[in-house]
């Protein structure tokens, strides 16, 4: 029996919409918040399981999910990825985790 080569892992950018729920930290105004995550995987599939799962432990609400691709499909998009970005996505993949960049809430 030969062992199928192991799927590297990728980190995926991932914009979450999230709505309100009792308990999720969001200010009283706000309708929801957009999630911007970074999250590894050795598919978007898997990234954005992991990352629903995170949110939802978290009191959060995911609503809708869009993936914008690993550090290549983004550079091949021609978007400026600066160190910082970097950084934080190689600690997603060093971690084997889900990174929570940057929770913008949204007011109606």
């Amino acid at each position: 029996m030969t062992e199928k080569p192991k799927k590297k892992q990728q980190v995926y950018t991932l914009l979450v919409e999230v709505g309100r729920k009792e308990g999720d930290g969001l200010p009283k105004a706000s309708t929801g918040a957009g999630v911007l995550c970074y999250a590894s995987g050795v598919d978007e599939a898997e990234a954005v399981r992991e990352t629903v799962a995170i949110l939802k432990q978290a009191d959060l609400a995911p609503l809708d999910v869009t993936g914008y691709g690993t550090l290549e499909d983004r550079l091949a998009h021609g978007d400026e990825i600066d160190e910082d970005e970097r950084a934080l996505m190689q600690r997603a993949l060093d971690e084997n985790a889900v990174i929570v960049a940057q929770m913008t809430p949204f007011d109606d």
